[in-house]
């Protein structure tokens, strides 16, 4: 009998959350904050970056590359152009720092030097995106994110003339990318606090490949890609 009036006593409790949350109006803050035609902000965020390997049909069994994904972070600014109430046009230009270590497990190598490369990635990071929004709710409004992006990678070491037979692992500068995700809006006394993530994947091969054809860190390797996800946060 206590068991059945605690489960009845947590429903109720619950039903109450859940009224006071999504139904019972509230005074809104910020009423009018998304009436203008444009507006601005800026972002802090952290990101993962990973790689994405496609290795050719006849690579050797132990053409694998350990690759280990790292944290990093990003500062950047929004440019908001409100199209109506649930959709926007946002570019959200930003600079984002990270470093990914790559293990490379052929046993010709015998030392760590020959193994393993750090690579150290330095974007200008743009992305256009479509912002689809849900009817705001009291103080916050759903979200879905998605749209193209491109990005100069100011640590690629693409016309770099040493590859890794010299310890430089090479990416190249220019890369593009599609992005989705989602987030929400959170309307607070003073300013809009946006937190959103979102994935992000290149579209083409980023791999600059060593001088010699048969070199035993590319020459297995058919495409190379950066895969990531963006942790944001965005005041307004």
């Amino acid at each position: 009998m206590k068991k059945l009036f605690t489960i009845i006593a947590v429903l109720v409790f619950a039903q109450n959350m859940s009224a006071q949350l999504f139904t019972k109006e509230k005074v809104q803050n910020l009423q009018n904050f998304d009436k203008p035609r444009f507006s601005w902000g800026y972002i802090l965020g952290l990101n993962f970056y990973d790689f994405n390997f496609d290795y050719k049909a006849d690579a050797f069994g132990n053409a694998d590359i350990m690759h280990d994904e790292s944290l990093g972070f990003s500062v950047g600014l929004l440019g908001n152009m409100r199209i109506n109430d649930y959709l926007d046009l946002r570019l959200e230009p930003m600079v984002t720092f990270n470093t990914r270590n790559l293990t490379f497990d052929n046993p010709l190598f015998t030392s760590e030097f020959e193994r393993t490369r750090e690579v150290k990635s330095t974007y200008v990071h743009v992305p256009l995106l479509l912002k689809i929004s849900t009817k705001r709710l009291n103080n916050f409004k759903p979200f879905i994110i998605g749209g193209i992006s491109t990005s100069l990678n100011l640590s690629s070491n693409e016309d770099n003339p040493e590859d890794n037979n010299s310890g430089q692992f090479r990416m190249k500068t220019s890369t593009n990318y599609y992005e989705i995700g989602f987030g929400v809006d959170l309307y607070l006394f003073y300013f809009k606090f946006t937190p959103s993530i979102r994935g992000v994947f290149a579209m083409s091969d980023e791999l600059v490949r060593d001088n010699d054809p048969n070199s035993l860190y590319t020459s297995t390797i058919d495409k190379m890609s950066t895969r990531g996800i963006f942790i944001n946060f965005t005041f307004q």
